[in-house]
């Protein structure tokens, strides 16, 4: 063979072997997903499946939403007349609140996978979510007395009917694009997280007698991106509001709780060390 040919050969026989490596590579890498120790979510999700005592907070907090319905339909002749032409409201959370997602985070903790995304918006599309223990009676009690309810979610809008399919086939009433008002992008294509725009939106047309969920962010943003020490002063000041316009439902797995006390530590330290350090003692 001529040499120049040969070395030519020989030069694109190790390109393509080069390339092919490189390729392979970075192919298994991307399959490779991230994987972290969730066992210390164990409990916590355990409690919420198989604990009575979760059961019984869940009956707890809707018996309550049912009174405070109760209450405001004797009192309300007592309001201002704008206040009294206005048709009534309840503002619900869906995840941890309406809906029981403790599978999903059984996957996460079987497989040591990290929240992601696109586990999650799989999750969504089984449309396998069960209602929270007393969800479903309480919000049709709620229609029963005319009350409009408004499924307020941080879930993304790409998941509206998925939502709405899983919302209907459990049993939860007055189900439509109009009151199931997901997260939406801004300008920048971003999604926005804080639900004050739509409680706002709701608040022009309807008057809200009780905002429920599982997290203190469903119920107002001065909770949100606060410190532990600063949501307890929050709590205080509107502890007159929790069982009457505020209702809180249980959820140790995951939320704004948790993310407060990796804010807090501003150390480079891991989550898990993060979480040890913020244990008390006497």
């Amino acid at each position: 063979m001529n040499p120049k040919k040969y070395f030519l050969t020989f030069g694109l026989v190790l390109s393509s072997v080069v390339s092919t490596y490189f390729v392979t590579v970075s192919t298994a890498q991307q399959a490779v997903a991230p994987t972290v120790d969730n066992d210390y979510q164990i409990g916590a999700t355990l409690y919420m499946q198989k604990a009575a005592e979760f059961r019984a907070l869940c009956f707890q907090a809707f018996n309550w939403g049912k009174r405070t319905l109760e209450d405001d339909d004797k009192t309300k002749k007592k309001l201002p007349k704008a206040q009294r032409k206005l048709p009534r409201a309840v503002v619900v959370d869906i995840d941890e609140t309406m809906l029981d997602n403790s599978p999903a985070q059984v996957y996460g903790i079987k497989n040591k996978l990290p929240f992601n995304i696109k586990d999650w918006y799989a999750w969504g599309e089984m449309r396998k979510a069960k209602a929270i223990p007393g969800a479903v009676d309480f919000a049709n009690y709620a229609k029963q007395m005319g009350v409009r309810i408004f499924y307020v979610s941080n879930r993304d809008d790409v998941q509206l009917q998925a939502t709405i399919d899983n919302l209907k086939a459990v049993g939860f009433p007055d189900i439509s694009a109009e009151n199931v008002l997901l997260r939406q992008k801004d300008a920048n294509g971003r999604y926005v997280s804080t639900k004050e725009p739509r409680r706002l939106a709701i608040a022009e047309k309807y008057r809200i007698v009780i905002l429920m969920g599982d997290n203190l962010n469903d119920l107002s943003d001065v909770y949100e991106s606060k410190s532990v020490a600063d949501r307890f002063a929050e709590v205080e000041k509107a502890r007159a509001l929790y069982g009457n316009k505020f209702i809180v439902l249980p959820n140790a797995m995951y939320g704004e709780w948790e993310t407060a006390i990796y804010r807090d530590d501003k150390t480079k330290v891991a989550n898990d060390v993060k979480r040890l350090n913020a244990l008390e003692l006497p």
